[in-house]
């Protein structure tokens, strides 16, 4: 019976490998004359195609005081352009059988429509009216504003544990511009004038700054057709760097405290600076917190919560960013057990993990989860497009969309060793104790 369980997991670890060699992504890019960068993923599994933008933009590039504006943007580019009527720009995608969203993190910003492939040349169209034609006028402002506003009443300000991102980053950034939420302040947007919602736009929102991904079902020389006739005349803009000041790396544990008042037990943050998400000091850090608590199985859920019953949820959580990132570990307790408890398991189980390497089927565990991760993230051309989209923007390689696997699959046991001795000691981290608050 053990040799036949042994034999099918060897031949289900055998299947996802070849799942994952048959799924190497194919693409073309080239640059126009004003900088964008544009590459093209043919797939006609389905007839559908996704046009995405991805503009080198985030959060982090705000002007003090005036934070929350990459995300804004998020919200007011749907407004209307030139050509494209206020509130049209919906109806127009849907009516069309198509859909479409948004999204901004600290580093960048991605608009994207998914229509059938016979409305491929609509779905360019409209992102190069994004890029060229976007009206920004007061009507758009203050209407979005009151969406902003009730998105972070609604994520944040009124929901459980809604601020412990906020927590995390004010705890890890002083010097750097990562130390502010994605959706900013209410006040810097509310005091921010017209004229600089416009200035902004001009200056990010120019196709030396974007990259545009059309992947699916699509004809190659209409589509190219179609870029150069919409995006090839749209001029070029300023591209400026991005030479953020790092914070001096954490030598010495110390504690903080935030307050919820939507919360009614406490929860514990054992967090640490680490590297870029480029780096593949990162991705040793993903199959960490996979081995530490990804499923009911995993070393801390299993021990705390499973067994010992001392708490409702604990995670560890790789957080990535261009940068660098942030490791945490999350405990919210069951009953009264007290923060030295938690201390004390977190840091037997890195110390083991620093002091011996994991067994041989943990290890076959953690690689057959980020296989099955892989497959799974590129399942659907929206997923290629924003993976194609990510790798040129943020990774500095198109082709990391191929190599990624390969970094994982060539991680060891003694790495994950190495890189807990290197980033998960007690002297580097800051103790976040996320507490009730009464209203």
């Amino acid at each position: 019976m053990i040799a036949k369980t042994l034999r099918l997991g060897a031949g289900l670890a055998l299947a996802a490998q070849f799942m994952v060699q048959a799924q190497q992504i194919k693409f073309e890019e080239y640059k126009l004359d004003n900088g964008l960068h544009v590459i093209l993923h043919k797939d006609n599994t389905a007839p559908v195609v996704t046009t995405a933008v991805m503009y080198h933009v985030g959060a982090k590039d705000e002007t003090p005081g005036r934070t929350g504006f990459a995300h804004f943007f998020e919200h007011l580019l749907f407004e209307g352009t030139k050509n494209i009527k206020r509130g049209e720009w919906f109806k127009i995608v849907s009516s069309n059988g198509g859909s479409n969203n948004a999204n901004t993190t600290s580093d960048r910003t991605y608009y994207y429509e998914t229509f059938p492939s016979n409305n491929t040349q609509l779905g360019l169209w409209m992102e190069a009216e994004r890029m060229r034609h976007a009206i920004i006028n007061q009507i758009g402002v203050d209407t979005q504003r009151e969406v902003v506003k009730e998105e972070k009443r609604l994520r944040m300000d009124n929901s459980p544990y809604g601020n412990f991102f906020t927590a995390l980053l004010k705890s890890m950034y002083k010097d750097h511009p990562y130390q502010g939420t994605v959706i900013g302040s209410m006040e810097d947007l509310n005091s921010a004038k017209l004229s600089e919602f416009n200035d902004f736009y001009k200056k990010y929102y120019v196709p030396n700054n974007a990259t545009l991904v059309v992947a699916g079902d699509i004809d190659l020389p209409k589509t190219k057709q179609w870029i150069k006739e919409y995006y090839g005349s749209i001029p070029a803009g300023t591209v400026y760097p991005k030479n953020y000041k790092m914070d001096a790396p954490i030598t010495q544990e110390k504690e903080m405290e935030f307050y919820d008042s939507n919360i009614q037990l406490p929860a514990y943050m054992y967090t640490y600076r680490t590297p870029s998400n480029k780096e593949r000091d990162y991705k040793i850090l993903d199959m960490i917190s996979n081995y530490l608590s990804n499923g009911k199985s995993s070393i801390l859920y299993k021990k705390i919560v499973d067994q010992e019953k001392k708490a409702l949820q604990i995670g560890a959580i790789n957080i990535g960013m261009e940068d660098s990132s942030i490791f945490t570990i999350l405990a919210i307790p069951m009953g009264n057990t007290p923060l030295s408890y938690f201390k004390d398991q977190i840091d037997t189980e890195i110390k083991k993990l620093q002091t011996q390497p994991i067994s041989e089927e943990d290890f076959r565990k953690l690689q057959n989860q980020m296989e099955n991760n892989y497959v799974n993230s590129y399942s659907t051309v929206e997923g290629i497009a924003s993976a194609l989209a990510t790798s040129h923007v943020l990774m500095g390689d198109t082709n990391y969309v191929n190599k990624e696997i390969d970094i994982y699959r060539g991680i060891t046991r003694q790495d994950i060793m190495n890189v807990a001795k290197k980033y998960l000691n007690p002297n580097q981290r800051v103790v976040i104790k996320y507490l009730p608050k009464s209203k």
